[in-house]
């Protein structure tokens, strides 16, 4: 298969991944997940206002599908895990003075061009944030062990968890339309302890 008949697989798994919304056979599902994150754009995940996954080709040239012993071992260390999908705000029932909890919200913009904040069909906009920040001090207060990490905003971050040990960290990018850009930035981690 030449790199263009990959291609053009890949957009049709993509659209059958997308139509595949029921529940049905989560087994040909998880499938098509697996190959798509193997093979699209830097294993990103992203969709679009529809709920779509919408991340292009990713062009490699031999990627690694389909690793079972991978696959077996995610699998026995996730037997005993309940996963949940929606809003943070989810784990309140959950989270007490023996948990960790990580939070890596889409990151607030700095500036126009890095206006990114969205990977599902909502965005996650300042009042987000401060929800956020809201709820990361109620778990606080129930003893659990917290870390943030988000963008190198201090004045904005800084009022928002003023009482919070903040450091600023370098972190690498590997995700950047433009190879020149990726490399180091400069965040903000966030910890209570």
């Amino acid at each position: 298969m030449d790199n263009e008949d990959r291609k053009n697989f890949y957009y049709m798994m993509r659209d059958e991944f997308n139509k595949s919304k029921d529940k049905e056979d989560l087994i040909k599902r998880a499938s098509y997940f697996i190959y798509l994150n193997k093979t699209c754009y830097n294993g990103l995940y992203r969709v679009n206002k529809k709920g779509e996954l919408n991340v292009p080709y990713g062009r490699y040239k031999n990627p690694k599908i389909f690793d079972e012993n991978n696959l077996k071992q995610a699998s026995r260390l996730l037997k005993n895990v309940k996963i949940l999908c929606g809003d943070f705000e989810i784990i309140g029932d959950y989270a007490n003075e023996n948990s960790f909890v990580y939070f890596d919200p889409p990151y607030k913009p700095l500036n126009k061009t890095s206006s990114f904040t969205s990977y599902t069909k909502y965005n996650f906009a300042d009042d987000d944030q401060i929800r956020l920040a809201k709820f990361y001090k109620k778990l606080d207060k129930r003893g659990a062990k917290l870390m943030l990490s988000n963008s190198y905003d201090i004045e904005f971050f800084g009022k928002l968890y003023n009482e919070y040990n903040i450091k600023e960290i370098t972190a690498k990018r590997m995700i950047n339309c433009k190879g020149d850009r990726r490399g180091d930035i400069f965040e903000l981690l966030i910890m209570n302890y």
